[in-house]
């Protein structure tokens, strides 16, 4: 149902003849434009042109891609399904204004016919010219609008049907876009948290690094100070050790003062 609403959206935009580029654009990805001018058998210039006109419409998309070899743009072309059945909704509504007020028209107004030139003309019109066609100077016949109106409000029925129709593939496409933009978006927020962690991970790296290093300089830092403190080798202390004292010496000449007095005696 929705490929013939597709193929009637471009039939309006670009005429009949593009109708059939609807069974070679994909909804999903986006179509070479060389493969799309192959498929049709329409050269590149002519393919360009009826995607032009759809893409003014709004109907189809494209993106681009350089070749690195001969260094021009590849166009690439996908149709856009919920534009392109808004478009014919749009076109419908219009249809449907023109039949209500061609019904109204022939409900309110008088209309006369020359049956041998089968020409209308309103009843004002018809007076101007004294109800005598000026063809064929036959006098002009009221018209019986009864079919024309049956025919009228047919069509009123079936374009009504057909844009309700419309409206709820529209509602079918809206529904596919919302699920497919939250898909979308969750997956863009898994990445973003994905990125805050790794970035979170990094500073603490950096973070650990940094306070690392800081408690190494603290520790050298320490250890000159702790050497610092450290008393310096005098170089006569060593000799000080070995000096004895003067009790020391008092005590010593006084037992030599003795054994020379046994001595003696």
């Amino acid at each position: 149902m929705i490929d013939t609403f597709l193929k009637e959206a471009i039939a309006y935009a670009a005429g009949k003849p593009a109708e059939n580029i609807m069974d070679i654009l994909s909804v999903k990805k986006y179509v070479n434009e060389f493969v799309i001018a192959k498929k049709l058998h329409l050269t590149i210039n002519q393919t360009r042109n009826i995607l032009y006109k759809l893409s003014d419409s709004g109907l189809v998309s494209s993106t681009r891609k350089k070749d690195k070899k001969k260094g021009w743009y590849t166009y690439f072309w996908k149709i856009e399904a919920l534009k392109s059945l808004e478009f014919l909704s749009q076109i419908l509504l219009k249809q449907i204004e023109q039949i209500n007020h061609q019904i109204n028209s022939r409900e309110s107004k008088q209309f006369y016919i020359c049956e041998r030139c089968n020409i209308e003309l309103a009843e004002e019109k018809a007076l101007l010219h004294n109800f005598i066609c000026n063809e064929c100077g036959e006098v002009f016949k009221i018209k019986d609008n009864s079919k024309l109106l049956k025919d009228f409000k047919r069509n009123l029925e079936k374009t009504k049907n057909k844009l309700s129709l419309v409206n709820k593939e529209i509602e079918k496409e809206k529904e596919k876009t919302e699920k497919q933009r939250f898909k979308e978006n969750k997956k863009l927020d898994k990445e973003k948290a994905e990125e805050t962690r790794k970035k979170r991970a990094a500073n603490k790296r950096i973070k650990d690094s940094h306070l690392f290093s800081e408690d190494v300089k603290l520790n050298k830092l320490k250890n000159k100070k702790a050497v610092s403190k450290k008393p310096k080798k005098n170089k006569f202390s060593k000799h000080k050790r070995n000096r004895p004292s003067v009790i020391g010496l008092k005590n010593k000449f006084a037992k030599i003062k003795k054994n020379k007095s046994k001595k003696r005696r």
